[in-house]
């Protein structure tokens, strides 16, 4: 296990099917975590999709905004098993039946189960933001006790 104190990194992927909802909010605020919390040089935060849309949700990027999150220039991007074999921890949206093909069992997998976003009302897409920041900070207040 890679630990802070030794110099490790700890590598986490967000994905879903679209990579334009659910796993750019996660990564969005992840980055806000690792910067607020000086793990820049601790921590890699990838994220993707199996299917990746063509742009990200317009209501994700204008409730993102809201909260002073710009994710009007990502990108969706397919995600690699290699990619994923890397990883510490790997955080699904939601996409339970996601295949993510075999990972290590030294690799923690998450199904968050949350709703998908795209075409929802923003009230909606609000409440799932909210719910992604929690569980965001969560993770990180864990990865904080486990590998320092």
């Amino acid at each position: 296990m890679n630990n802070f104190s030794d110099g490790g990194s700890i590598r986490i992927a967000f994905m879903c099917v679209q990579n334009a909802g659910r796993s750019q909010m996660s990564m969005a605020f992840a980055e806000r975590e690792r910067e607020q919390r000086g793990l820049e040089d601790h921590t890699i935060i990838l994220t993707g999709g199996t299917n990746p849309a063509d742009h990200v949700h317009d209501g994700v990027v204008e409730v993102m905004h809201e909260v002073g999150l710009d994710l009007s220039d990502r990108t969706p991007r397919k995600i690699t098993p290699k990619e994923l074999q890397s990883c510490e921890y790997i955080a699904t949206m939601g996409c339970s039946t996601l295949d993510i093909g075999d990972v290590s069992e030294d690799i923690e997998v998450r199904d968050w189960a949350l709703d998908d976003p795209d075409g929802e009302p923003l009230k909606q897409v609000r409440e799932i933001r909210d719910e992604i920041e929690r569980m965001v900070k969560t993770l990180f207040d864990e990865i904080e006790q486990t590998h320092i």
